[in-house]
């Protein structure tokens, strides 16, 4: 929990020097934070590289894992169908075509307000910029409460990138092939579902 409120404490710090202009506005348009990213990326690696049994350890995880992104896929379809009939001004098509974003905001809040204008892209985006934080926030809480597949599945496609340290933090290395390749999973299906939803 620690960590979480860490990540979240430097969170607001960025929203509050990016308010105040505490930083050149210049610095923001650069591909700093993308450089920052693949420097957290690579200490991943090289943890995961330095000890041997956590690639062993993947000969070991139940091949029924490998289903995890088809589930959180189904999963968040499941909670878009919910989402439908709690806000009837939505229809369940629009829910899906948000929720199938699985955190990644960028991507598909621009898909969406192609297709189906401003109003729905914004929603978009807020929603998976929430799904994001709160993987980040609550993944000690979701280990303790449902195990250590619940945090990545909650991540949605973040779980090979931003998400990836907090999971291997709350989750133990030997997770960190299956956080991997379920993000890899889940993002390469944006594109495909929200671009499916959009045009139904």
């Amino acid at each position: 929990m620690k960590g979480s409120l860490i990540i979240i404490g430097f969170f607001i710090s960025g929203i509050l020097v990016g308010y105040f202009k505490l930083i050149a506005p210049e610095t923001m348009d650069s591909h700093l934070s993308f450089y920052i990213l693949c420097g957290l990326m690579f200490f991943v690696g090289m943890s995961v590289g330095c000890d041997t049994k956590t690639l062993l350890s993947l000969r070991k995880l139940d091949p029924r894992i490998m289903l995890l992104p088809f589930a959180t896929i189904l999963g968040t379809l499941a909670g878009c169908t919910v989402a439908a009939v709690l806000l009837p001004r939505l229809n369940l098509t629009d829910c899906y075509a948000v929720g199938s974003g699985l955190g990644y905001y960028s991507l598909s809040s621009i898909i969406i307000t192609q297709y189906k204008g401003a109003e729905l892209g914004t929603i978009a985006l807020v929603s998976n910029i929430l799904r994001e934080i709160i993987a980040l926030l609550a993944a000690p809480l979701l280990f303790r409460w449902f195990g250590r597949l619940a945090p990545i599945s909650t991540g949605g496609a973040t779980t090979m990138d931003t998400t990836l340290p907090i999971i291997t933090n709350v989750c133990g290395k030997d997770f960190v092939i299956v956080s991997i390749f379920h993000g890899c999973i889940t993002d390469f299906s944006v594109t495909f579902l929200v671009t499916l939803f959009c045009m139904i």
